[in-house]
C-alpha cells in the first residue's frame, strides 16, 4: 500500500467509519489461525446468550503465542504506520466470533462506552476494532454491515435498539425489524480470507446470518489512541475536547448522549 493509498484508507474510516485491507495474513498464518479458532471453538460449550454473535472467546496474548502474534503482526503494523494510525495500542487480546452453520445475523448496535465524555465528539477515530476474517464472507454466509456515518451522525436507530451485549440484546427477537431489519443507508461489506477489516468503536454495524453450511469464523481485536488530537489532524477540533480536563474521569456508558449530534 502506498503512502497515498493510506492517506485514502484514512479518509475513508473518518468518514464512514470503516475501511477493508485486503491480503494482510498470509496464506501460512492464516491456516496457522484457522486450526487455532477451530481448536478453541470445538472445546468450548456454547451459551445460548451467544446466539447471535455466534460465539464470544476472549483470548489474551498473554495466555496464547498464536494471539499473540496477531498482535505483532507486522503486515498489520506497517498498514497502521502508512494510514499515520501507529499511536493505536491493542488491548492485549482478541475475541473469537464464529457464526456457526445456520446460525442467525447479529443484531444492530455500537460499542462506545464513552458517550458522557467530550471525547465523543471527535472527528478522528479514537477507538478501533481489526476483524480477520478465516473465511471469505459473502451476503451468503454473514458478511459485516455498516450505517456509514453514525459513528458521528445520530440517526432514529440509535435511540431506538437496546444496550449492545446484555440480557435484553442477547435474547431480542430475530424478527424485531429495529435490532435485526434493512435500515437506510446499510451497505454490506464482504470480506476475503485474511483481509483486516477495521471499524469504528461508535459506528452502527451488524452481520447477515450465515445461511451456509460451514462455520464463518473471525478473530476481533480493540485497539485504542490516546486522549489527544492525532498529529495528522489539521482541522477545526470541537470545543468541548479543547476545554476537556486532561486527567478527568467520566462515568462509562453505552448509551449516545448529548456528544452524538
Amino acid at each position: 500500500m502506498t503512502p497515498p493509498e493510506g492517506i485514502k484508507k484514512r479518509e475513508q474510516l473518518i468518514r464512514d467509519g470503516y475501511c477493508v485491507l485486503d491480503n494482510i495474513l498470509t496464506e501460512d498464518f492464516l491456516e496457522e489461525l484457522r486450526g487455532e479458532s477451530d481448536r478453541l471453538l470445538d472445546a468450548v460449550e456454547h451459551p445460548p446468550k451467544w446466539q447471535y454473535q455466534g460465539s464470544d472467546l476472549h483470548i489474551h496474548g498473554k495466555d496464547n503465542s498464536i494471539i499473540q502474534k496477531l498482535i505483532d503482526w507486522q503486515p498489520t503494523r506497517d498498514a497502521m504506520h502508512t494510514l499515520g494510525l501507529t499511536d493505536f495500542k491493542s488491548h492485549g487480546g482478541f475475541i473469537l466470533l464464529s457464526k456457526p452453520a445456520n446460525g442467525p445475523p447479529l443484531y444492530w448496535h455500537q460499542d462506545w462506552m464513552n458517550w458522557n465524555d467530550p471525547i465523543s465528539l471527535a472527528p478522528w477515530p479514537q477507538v478501533l476494532f481489526f476483524s480477520y476474517y478465516m473465511v471469505d464472507t459473502t451476503l451468503e454466509n454473514g458478511c459485516f454491515r455498516i450505517i456509514p456515518g453514525t459513528h458521528k451522525k445520530r440517526i432514529p436507530l440509535h435511540d431506538q435498539v437496546e444496550i449492545a451485549h446484555q440480557e435484553t440484546a442477547y435474547f431480542a427477537d430475530v424478527n424485531d425489524p429495529v435490532m435485526f431489519g434493512d435500515h437506510p443507508g446499510t451497505i454490506d461489506v464482504p470480506a476475503e480470507a485474511g483481509s483486516l477489516v477495521i471499524g469504528e468503536g461508535r459506528v452502527l454495524h451488524a452481520a447477515r446470518a450465515n445461511k451456509s453450511n460451514n462455520r464463518r469464523t473471525l478473530l476481533l481485536g480493540w485497539y485504542a489512541r490516546p486522549n489527544t488530537t492525532p498529529d495528522y489532524w489539521r482541522e477545526e477540533v470541537p470545543e468541548p475536547i479543547v476545554k476537556r480536563p486532561k486527567n478527568k474521569v467520566y462515568e462509562g456508558t453505552r448509551v449516545p448522549g448529548k456528544y452524538l449530534i
